[in-house]
């Protein structure tokens, strides 16, 4: 699926302008190369891998996140949506005949334990090239029997040669949702946007209430590394914290293809304190609800820059059951900010530094900082509040929670230990769409 929100479409709502005579004499010299390549290839090629490489590479030139889906591979991505299926823990796309690593790994699974990361590119599988594969080809390869081993090369932007790792199949079951109380603290962290989300989120909050009672100071909304998911699952997130106003709208190619997503009245926390967190593995649908509750002035967004992924995909239904991912619209938070390139800033900013350990075990310099997002990305859509500075920051989250310095903060932030102007939010502030957070943790 992807660092993606997602829609469902039978149809595309648009009518694209009739095509040219150029374009109708490309598509005849498109079809007289197939033809030639049917004809003459020195071996028997197979038609429907010629069709189908043909169409994936219309799309993927697009942005990295448009792409084809075979039968296989649509049954896949369905699969991830409803929270459970086999490998490795990592969402990929084909780009430029490798694959490339779409947002962060799934928390604790192999591909996060072994330190991959957001844009790096697969090229071998198994001491295999990659190049020549298709997606579902190279997806298979990386698949097999739990508890087994894959050995993986990667190229990875900065480091001087490529990486090489072994990592262990496991079972991925993407608990959408976790929770527990923390001291008088609600600590809920969503994981990613699949079908199980909003039913989890009802779950946390019911039961961190029962358990605390009246002495609950407040929630953390936990949305680190959380790669995004489906839009309505962001959309229905978000209404749970706000009474009402919008919560994000799309904007398509045409003005009749821009949509509202509101919030309905019922706020499930009653109006308590609301901190989320992002860093820069937070991408798409988890923007969605951090510039929502951001912007409505309904939370306090603490944390690192998030990756900046502002695009919607719709995924439209083609014969022989495959799929099509396709781009269709932006979005932006309720006052107009377009989080596409740029990324969410947080009104305070705490960064967690990358030990020096893990920086060698990627082959990272221990000087340097990843800070990598959706404007790194080759080919991506260039935001309209897109800077030089880039989107994205560190997606590493301590599994110690001793060290880990953007939960302590919001946490010393509820309990009253820490203090900051920009918690609680002031509902009268003036929303400035343009600046960075300019408060840092002490």
């Amino acid at each position: 699926m992807g660092a993606a929100a997602v829609t469902v479409a039978g149809q595309s709502s648009g009518v694209a302008n009739a095509a040219g005579s150029d374009t109708y004499r490309q598509l005849a010299i498109f079809g007289d190369v197939f033809e030639r390549v049917r004809a003459q290839y020195v071996e028997e090629p197979n038609d429907q891998e010629l069709v189908e490489s043909a169409i994936n590479g219309m799309l993927t030139s697009l942005d990295p996140h448009s792409s084809y889906m075979n039968a296989k591979e649509a049954q896949d991505m369905r699969s991830q949506t409803r929270g459970q299926f086999g490998g490795l823990g990592i969402q990929v796309t084909m780009k430029d005949e490798v694959v490339l690593v779409e947002g962060s790994p799934f928390a604790e699974s192999p591909a996060e334990k072994a330190g991959i990361l957001s844009g790096d590119l697969i090229v071998e599988i198994d001491g295999d090239q990659v190049r020549g594969l298709t997606l579902s080809e190279a997806v298979d390869k990386m698949k097999g029997e739990i508890g087994t081993d894959v050995k993986l090369t990667v190229v990875r932007e900065g480091a001087e040669k490529p990486l090489r790792m072994t990592l262990t199949r496991d079972l991925i079951t993407v608990e959408s949702v976790k929770h527990e109380a923390i001291d008088d603290v609600g600590y809920i962290k969503v994981n990613s946007f699949n079908e199980q989300t909003t039913v989890g989120l009802e779950e946390a909050v019911r039961e961190i209430n029962a358990e605390v009672g009246d002495d609950l100071k407040g929630y953390v909304l936990d949305l680190r590394s959380n790669p995004g998911g489906l839009l309505d699952e962001a959309v229905s997130v978000s209404d749970a914290f706000l009474q009402k106003g919008e919560i994000v709208s799309t904007r398509g190619r045409n003005a009749d293809e821009t949509r509202r997503y509101n919030a309905r009245s019922g706020d499930d926390i009653d109006g308590k304190p609301l901190v989320v967190l992002v860093n820069g593995g937070s991408a798409s649908a988890s923007e969605i609800v951090a510039g929502a509750l951001q912007d409505q002035r309904r939370a306090t967004v603490v944390g690192s820059r998030s990756f900046g992924k502002g695009s919607v995909q719709t995924i439209i239904p083609l014969g022989s059951a495959g799929a099509m991912r396709l781009t269709t619209a932006l979005y932006y938070t309720p006052s107009g900010r377009s989080i596409q390139g740029r990324g969410i800033d947080p009104d305070i900013m705490v960064e967690q530094p990358l030990p020096d350990e893990i920086k060698r075990q990627m082959g990272l310099d221990p000087e340097e900082e990843i800070s990598r997002g959706e404007s790194s990305l080759r080919g991506h859509i260039t935001g309209n509040e897109e800077t030089d500075e880039g989107s994205g920051s560190s997606s590493y989250v301590p599994q110690d929670r001793e060290e880990d310095l953007q939960l302590k903060y919001a946490l010393d932030l509820l309990n009253g230990v820490e203090t900051n102007a920009m918690f609680p939010p002031k509902e009268q502030a003036k929303v400035d769409t343009n600046s960075s957070a300019d408060t840092a943790a002490n």
